[in-house]
């Protein structure tokens, strides 16, 4: 337990939280657009008809909360939430109710490492590991047994193209077996972790395939470190996401007890306890110590407001309103896809015409982003875990495209940011 503590101690000493570095993040009245928001804001008559679909979606699945952002041409038109953030506590959800935004975080990092790329800081043909690699720690080469892997690049994990499988488990979710076989008394912490994965063979040369990898994004957010100088929370909360004007990301916790204010409650698929990660011995909540969400990193340890999430994605759409915090040149190569296969740089999918989706997923928590050609971001997020988890997110992805068509036209002309 005493891991955990220092663990904790150490984001609150060393991470800046967003809503409270500086003053000029503020408006005139000294809030935050996001401190305005509550339920009543989007209460409709016209949509209500929307809400009852959506509470019956809740209901169907059975899932506590709900929260959902809509935006037109980078303006909020809505922001509601749904059911309950805190079921015990009797806390509804809210728009200003945070929670884990599992893979969707990794939006966040390909934007981070595109900043980095403008800045001419890194390039997405830089090597990862080796004597030119940007992990070049004599720790790290000396780890290394696939020779193939000083081939790997920025791009190459960018895409889960850097050769990563997962015959022996995805090592971002197997922390208390690799405790076990490597004899480890504490849980290794991200370097010791890469070190480890070092040592085995790689899946297949990198570029030369495609295997969705949560380590190798982990990798990117030990890049960003190695490159600023900075965590990698502060610097993409400096670079990224307080310029772009969002500023209820946080990184994520492992416990109830370290939860962030506004940080809802989560509940996992079922009531089986199982073992703590840490190799403790404990039975613990899936959802509460199962995994090591906050050793995630970038590839899914933020967690934010739907609308919040929504604003990030306002700023590396390329679309004219909420200022774009990259490059047109690099929004298109996150959005770009060749042949079939539409993931990209970040995204989860890219279908050519404009319509990007990403989606994220943990025991604790759905996530869906949509954003369509015609201008309209659709932000859907969950505090339940569902076990059929695709055949939810399709489920999840048809009622937004059933909304929108439905309701598209009943949302106000304003908006809320």
């Amino acid at each position: 337990m005493a891991f955990v503590v220092v663990a904790f101690v150490a984001i609150s000493i060393f991470h800046r939280p967003l809503g409270v570095a500086s003053t000029d993040d503020k408006g005139a009245s000294g809030i935050y657009w996001s401190d305005t928001l509550t339920n009543e804001s989007s209460d409709i008559s016209q949509l209500r008809p929307m809400d009852n679909e959506i509470e019956r979606f809740r209901e169907k699945w059975e899932i506590n909360g709900i929260s959902l952002a809509v935006t037109r041409h980078d303006s909020l038109l809505y922001a509601k939430g749904y059911g309950w953030a805190d079921r015990e506590a009797g806390i509804k959800m809210g728009p200003k109710s945070i929670m884990r935004i599992a893979s969707a975080s990794k939006l966040v990092t390909a934007a981070a490492i595109m900043k980095l790329v403008e800045q001419g800081r890194m390039r997405l043909d830089s090597k990862v590991f080796g004597e030119n690699g940007i992990l070049n720690d004599t720790s790290f080469t000396s780890a290394i047994k696939d020779k193939r892997i000083e081939n790997i690049t920025i791009d190459h994990l960018l895409q889960h193209k850097g050769g990563f499988t997962l015959g022996a488990g995805d090592p971002m979710f197997n922390t208390a077996d690799i405790m076990e076989v490597k004899r480890l008394k504490t849980p290794p912490d991200n370097n010791q972790l890469t070190k480890i994965v070092l040592g085995r063979r790689l899946g297949f040369n990198p570029g030369s395939g495609r295997r969705y990898s949560n380590f190798g994004y982990m990798l990117l957010s030990l890049a960003i470190e190695k490159t600023t100088g900075k965590s990698y929370w502060d610097y993409v909360s400096d670079e990224i996401l307080r310029p772009a004007g969002a500023y209820r990301f946080r990184p994520a916790t492992n416990y109830y007890t370290q939860r962030h204010p506004d940080e809802t409650k989560y509940y996992g698929p079922d009531t089986v306890k199982i073992k703590e990660y840490n190799g403790s011995g404990r039975k613990v909540d899936r959802v509460y110590g199962g995994s090591n969400i906050n050793g995630l990193l970038g590839a899914g340890g933020w967690l934010t407001s739907a609308s919040d999430l929504a604003r990030f994605v306002a700023a590396i759409d390329g679309a004219p309103g909420v200022k774009d915090i990259l490059s047109p040149s690099s929004v298109m190569q996150m959005t770009f896809h060749e042949g079939e296969d539409k993931q990209t740089r970040g995204w989860t999918d890219s279908d050519g015409n404009g319509k990007w989706i990403r989606t994220g997923t943990l025991g604790s928590t759905h996530v869906l982003i949509i954003r369509f050609p015609e201008g309209d971001c659709w932000v859907m997020t969950t505090n339940s875990g569902v076990w059929t988890g695709h055949n939810f997110s399709r489920d999840m992805n048809r009622l937004v495209d059933r909304l929108r068509i439905k309701y598209g036209n009943a949302f106000p002309k304003r908006n809320l940011w």
